[in-house]
């Protein structure tokens, strides 16, 4: 079987180099923008400054064929599954990011946190819940 993934926009950051990227977006990502398709414009409407969202990205730099890595990319660390992992290297690149909305611009969300480079695919956001929804 197959299955399609169509992105609803792009990522726009100063980080363009992923070897220098930061493995977490705690760990000192800069603010970036995540540029919706216009037609996906409706489907951010309810989203403020202030909320946590998870951003789906397609981390279509990594290394689809990889089944095992070191974590951090550290020579140091033994050879792990990547299913162990958050290594961005696996053979279906999904990426899993927490942010915080910062701005809403139009069919533009202004977010902190994303460790994404920049021209990262975006399949999909999603609120963080919590206890109460």
């Amino acid at each position: 079987m197959t299955y399609e993934i169509r992105p609803i926009g792009i990522v726009e950051s100063t980080l363009t180099d992923r070897a220098t990227a930061p493995k977490q977006g705690v760990e000192g990502a800069p603010e970036s923008w995540l540029v919706l398709d216009p037609a996906m414009a409706a489907g951010i409407a309810d989203l403020a400054a202030g909320d946590d969202v998870f951003v789906l990205t397609w981390l279509h730099l990594a290394d689809r064929s990889a089944l095992t890595v070191r974590p951090r990319d550290d020579p140091r660390n033994p050879l792990t599954g990547v299913f162990s992992t958050r290594s961005s290297d696996r053979p279906n690149p999904i990426g899993l990011h927490r942010v915080r909305v910062l701005a809403v611009d139009g069919p533009r969300v202004r977010v902190a946190g994303l460790e994404a480079v920049d021209g990262t695919p975006i399949v999909d956001l999603k609120p963080v819940l919590d206890a109460t929804r």
